[in-house]
Formats: C-alpha cells, structure tokens, sequence
C-alpha cells in the first residue's frame, strides 16, 4: 500500500507538470521561399548596379500583367494566399472562405481574406524605375507573378497600403525583428531580376543587413 500511495502521487505529479506546459495557439507564419542567408544578401548587394531611377513618368501599373491564372481557377493572389495562410478552405472558384493570416511587417494575424493585401516585396513601379522598363511584356508578367521567389507576401492590407512604391530608404517594416529579413528578401529580388540599387536604397539596406 505505501508503495502504491508513493507511485500514484509521482504519476500525479507527472500529470501536474503536464498541464501546466504551455500551448502554443498562434499559427507559425509562413514565409515566400528563397530568401538567402545575410552573408549572401551582402554578398550580392554588392554586386548590384548603383543607378538612380528612371522612366519613373512612364510607368504604368497596367505594364505588368497580374493576377494571372496559375492551376485551375486559381490566381497569383489565391495561390499565396493559400501558401502563406494556415488551414486555409477555398470555395469551388479558389477564394479563400477560412483560413489565418500572420503578417510578418506588422505582427498581427488577420482570419478574413479581404483584411489581407499581396504585397510585391519590390514594388512594380520600383522595378520598372530600376530596369523592368525595359523587359518584354511576358518578363514583366513573370514578374509580378512570381511564386518560386521572395517576391510576394500576404501582410495586412493598410500595411500594404502605407508601403506603396516605396523602397527601404523610405519605408521599413514597423516590426524591426523583420527588417533583417525584409533586405534579404528584396535584395535577392533586385539580384535575380537584375533590377539596379539608388545610393540612399543601397545605404539602407546596408543597415538593415546589420540588425541580422
């Protein structure tokens, strides 16, 4: 008996312990692939071509063909959305009916779809300044379509909103544990699209890779 009172009292101590570990119910967010490490990102920062913008007068949104189809029903902006959410359900024209959504700028984590903008991490009239003004119509939808890289981020829409064309010398994510990944991610744009850097966006982004 006194062996038996002395095993049910560690078990109840092990079921104690148990209850007490802490749960876990914010979902992890998910994050656009090919992102490089920070020694990469600078190693190719440095690599890219330091211009001033251009062609700016000529931009024009409609330039860069988007959302496209991509499988099925489904668009550009439905196929991130349903990569970066967590247990995301589709209606049977790909909308997303449920789901979360973590937006990595700001923090918060949005349950419906319309609170949620595509954000293309290098803006497209950024790009077009830097170079994409003088791609081929399908390079340019290639571009702001694009799903294998960095590119495009599912983040809060006023978020997205604030952002606009602006790149990191005048606009940074409000979230400074971000801001590290946030240069990486727009340098490996610029280096893969072979899109040229301004001095003051080059100058900032030196800085953000120094908060890795």
């Amino acid at each position: 008996m006194h062996r038996s009172r002395a095993l049910s009292a560690a078990l109840g101590t092990v079921c104690a312990t148990a209850l007490v570990l802490p749960i876990t119910t914010q979902p992890a967010a998910a994050i656009p692939p090919n992102i490089p490490s920070a020694a990469t990102a600078t190693s190719r920062l440095a690599t890219l071509t330091v211009a001033a913008e251009s062609h700016s007068s000529t931009y024009d949104r409609d330039l860069f063909p988007h959302w496209i189809t991509v499988s099925g029903s489904c668009n550009t902006r439905e196929e991130v959305l349903k990569r970066d959410g967590t247990s995301v359900v589709t209606d049977s024209s790909c909308a997303a009916v449920s789901g979360s959504w973590y937006s990595p700028y700001d923090g918060a984590t949005w349950t419906a779809a319309s609170d949620v903008d595509i954000d293309h991490m290098v803006p497209l009239a950024e790009a077009w300044a830097s170079g994409a003004w003088a791609w081929t119509t399908a390079r340019r939808q290639t571009y702001a379509n694009d799903l294998g890289g960095p590119e495009l981020w599912a983040v809060t829409d006023n978020v997205n909103q604030s952002k606009g064309d602006k790149d990191p010398a005048e606009w940074q994510p409000s979230r400074t544990a971000e801001r590290c990944r946030y240069a990486r991610a727009w340098i490996q744009v610029k280096y893969f699209y072979a899109l040229t850097v301004d001095s003051a966006e080059k100058s900032a982004l030196t800085t953000m890779l120094g908060t890795c």
